[in-house]
Order: C-alpha cells, then sequence, then structure tokens
C-alpha cells in the first residue's frame, strides 16, 4: 500500500501562484509514477500533470507552461508548481500514485487539497 498526503491548498487570486505537495510513504518502491488530477464542480476528475519513476513528464496540453511538475526523491514527495492561475482552475487537487503490472495499473490517491482561484 501506497499512503499520499497533499499539502500546500488555498486561496489565491487571479494571476497568482500556488505550490502543492503530496508526501508518500508506504511501499513506494513499488510506484511507477506519481502525478496530480483535479475536480472541479460538476465535471469529471482530469489529468494535470504526472512524473514517472525515470523523470518523464507528461501535461495536460492546456496547462502547459503554465504548470510544472517536480519530485524530489529522496523525500519521496511531488511537487505542483502553479503560476499566472485562473479562477478556472479551481478545483480539487488530488495526488496520485501508480504502479503497473503488465497491462494492469494500480492507483493510489491522496485526499485532495482545495485551491480556489478568486479575488
Amino acid at each position: 500500500q501506497v499512503q499520499l498526503v497533499e499539502s500546500g491548498g488555498g486561496l489565491v487570486q487571479p494571476g497568482g501562484s500556488l505550490r502543492l505537495s503530496c508526501a508518500a510513504s508506504g511501499s513506494i518502491l513499488s510506484i511507477n509514477g506519481m502525478g496530480w488530477y483535479r475536480q472541479a464542480p460538476g465535471k469529471q476528475r482530469e489529468l494535470v500533470a504526472l512524473i514517472t519513476s525515470g523523470g518523464s513528464t507528461n501535461y495536460t496540453d492546456s496547462l502547459k507552461g503554465r504548470f510544472t511538475i517536480s519530485r524530489d526523491n529522496a523525500k519521496n514527495t511531488v511537487n505542483l508548481q502553479m503560476n499566472s492561475l485562473k479562477p478556472e482552475d479551481t478545483a480539487v487537487y488530488f495526488c496520485n500514485a501508480f504502479r503497473t503490472a503488465g497491462k494492469y495499473r494500480f492507483n493510489y490517491w491522496g485526499q485532495g487539497t482545495q485551491v480556489t482561484v478568486s479575488s
């Protein structure tokens, strides 16, 4: 099992920045990648960005250039730097860790952290 704890959400004005962090514990050696998803009210959960154990990154196209994902292997954390925030970025942000076994993917989720972009 993998446990994930997010931090760093909050209220920010449009154009501002926030940095989310997610600390992983448990069976972390089994993790193939980590990332962030978000879910706005009335919408489906969507991928924000992910980073594999090898360091490859993947972003939702609409967020490229504003959001940056990084990981600190020594601290078993993954971070999401969010710049130039817009009201439409308001959502609950969930940390995700996954491991793959053949064609299967096993997901682990944090409890979510609220990000609100509003003046």
